[in-house]
């Protein structure tokens, strides 16, 4: 497997790093496959609690390579549209399985998020960029059009409307101006970006674990079944969180007025 993508563990936490610093992250054809390896892994190894999606270097991710895409313009239309689209397709099923996944997705964005970067940011639970991050769809540029979920995940947090001005005009803009659509969940001092991170970590880390992957997936599921659906799986949830032992810990820690100290339920 070639190392466009890392996967390393710290006990119950998975991070996923891009790794082709030197293309400030671009995707190409060996991360795709990377990308699918390394989140397939992840995502069915019960044992993680909580995974981090991170870039190496001084960006998070800068989109798709451009020198990559170079190589595709001499080919015949007909090819041409064949390889993108199936480049595409592989990607899609590492962000299928991230949305999928019981475990909560953290984002740690600084520097160029920006095509396919913007949608990983997206897809993404919980996101704490630095105040250096900087945010494009981009697509326009290249006469393209949004991949990685970004048309399904973007319209849900900003609106259809400011979605649309993203997408259509591509304007740049900063972390600030990311955490006043709710892109982002915090913006910290880049200095403190790695600190910021591992204090959410930490948090989710120490939380009960069912109610945490319950909580994720009811939110999730929500936003494509009606309102009588969801409040069942909302029913069926909250009982299956109280039949577990961190709940009978939970009840127990706030009478005896101390902290909980939740376990894998």
């Amino acid at each position: 497997m070639n190392d466009s993508v890392l996967l390393t563990r710290d006990g119950p936490v998975a991070t996923l790093t891009l790794n082709r610093p030197g293309a400030l992250n671009a995707l190409d054809d060996a991360m795709a496959d990377a990308f699918v390896a390394r989140t397939t892994e992840v995502a069915a190894d019960d044992t993680v609690r909580v995974v981090v999606l991170r870039g190496a270097g001084r960006h998070f991710m800068a989109g798709g390579d451009i020198h990559f895409f170079a190589g595709t313009v001499p080919h015949p239309p007909a090819q041409r549209q064949a390889e993108h689209q199936r480049l595409i397709e592989r990607v899609h099923v590492a962000i299928e399985q991230l949305h999928r996944m019981p475990h909560p997705l953290v984002g740690r964005l600084h520097g160029a998020v920006a095509g396919i970067g913007l949608s990983f940011a997206c897809v993404c639970d919980i996101v704490v960029a630095a105040d250096d991050a900087y945010f494009a769809s981009a697509y326009r540029h290249l006469a393209l059009t949004p991949d990685g979920g970004g048309s399904w995940t973007l319209p849900r947090i900003v609106g259809l409307h400011k979605a649309m001005e993203i997408f259509l005009l591509g304007d740049r803009f900063d972390a600030a101006e990311a955490l006043r659509l709710g892109i982002v969940n915090r913006v910290v001092p880049a200095a403190d970006l790695d600190a910021a991170t591992d204090a959410i970590v930490r948090s989710l880390v120490a939380a009960p674990v069912r109610a945490i992957r319950n909580a994720r997936r009811l939110l999730r599921d929500s936003l494509a079944v009606p309102l009588s659906v969801q409040l069942q799986a909302e029913a069926v949830s909250f009982g299956a969180c109280a039949g577990t032992a961190d709940f009978a810990e939970g009840i127990t820690a706030f009478l005896d007025k101390r902290k909980p100290r939740f376990g894998l339920a």
